[in-house]
């Protein structure tokens, strides 16, 4: 038995596992995309939800939720890695730590934690009515984008901060020191030797969180965000709530490409930035 056919054999496993459970399951979806309730094959479901309303809605809803939360993940995670990293307190590993069990947390647990905090009853329109005698608080962003926006950026901002305090590991401090000793301030030094050593992790980071954000589907159902539909929603709606199948598989695969094409672009840009 030759060395090439050693490695095919050894190659077959994982590829028939890969093909059972992953690929044909995705042929079925993007299958059931072109047979209408009439039956036969036809792009009938595609043009009937690319000329809908909703799914208009809902695309534009995540394309413009999931790259402002990456952002906001990108600038808070990156400001609270460098606190931990370089500014000394007690607790900074045990911050580090948490982190990391943060990140094993479902993203519906963040929500309700937000809900009891700024919901209609929750605690800080209870302590705003107790004060003002008021009947009602003004805290009702939670049922809105910004609610949305808020919670995703909330739960997915640890997943910029692990590889950026990874990145901080590994930086010569003695670049810090020099620095410091020429008479540059944090913001030149920030700018200059930290920013260029993090990019790498920024770009792994911010590609992760906003794949994510797109396929985000628990937060944006448990905050209840009257008028915020995004593509997992949809698709849940159309195929759980409207029982049009074709409908919801043709919003899947939409999902899928748009994936895989930022996650291609993620590919390219790291590839160009070394990471």
């Amino acid at each position: 038995m030759t060395s090439s056919t050693r490695r095919l054999l050894w190659a077959l496993p994982p590829v028939a596992l890969l093909a059972v459970f992953f690929l044909y399951p995705l042929l079925l979806v993007v299958r059931q995309s072109v047979q209408p309730d009439g039956g036969g094959t036809s792009f009938e479901p595609y043009t009937d939800v690319f000329a809908s309303g909703a799914f208009r809605d809902a695309l534009w809803t995540t394309v413009w939720l999931a790259p402002a939360a990456t952002v906001g993940c990108l600038v808070l995670g990156f400001f609270l890695a460098l606190v931990i990293a370089f500014v000394p307190f007690r607790g900074a590993k045990a911050v580090a730590k948490f982190i990391d069990v943060f990140l094993s947390f479902p993203s519906f647990l963040i929500t309700l934690a937000l809900l009891f905090i700024y919901g209609t009853v929750g605690m800080a329109n209870g302590v705003w009515t107790d004060v003002t005698g008021a009947a009602e608080g003004p805290f009702r962003f939670l049922t809105t984008p910004w609610g949305v926006l808020l919670a995703e950026i909330t739960y997915f901002t640890p997943f910029v901060i692990r590889p950026l305090l990874a990145a901080f590991s590994h930086l010569d401090t003695a670049q810090l020191e020099a620095a410091s000793s020429l008479g540059a301030r944090a913001p030149r030094i920030i700018r200059q030797v930290i920013l260029p050593e993090a990019l790498p992790a920024l770009a792994a980071g911010g590609s992760l969180v906003l794949v994510l954000c797109l396929n985000e589907f628990g937060i944006v159902l448990f905050t209840g965000a009257k008028g915020v539909t995004t593509l997992p929603t949809l698709v849940y709606s159309k195929a759980i709530l409207e029982s049009d199948y074709p409908g919801a598989c043709v919003v899947a695969v939409v999902n899928v490409l748009i994936s895989v094409g930022l996650y291609g672009l993620y590919r390219v840009v790291s590839r160009r930035a070394g990471a």
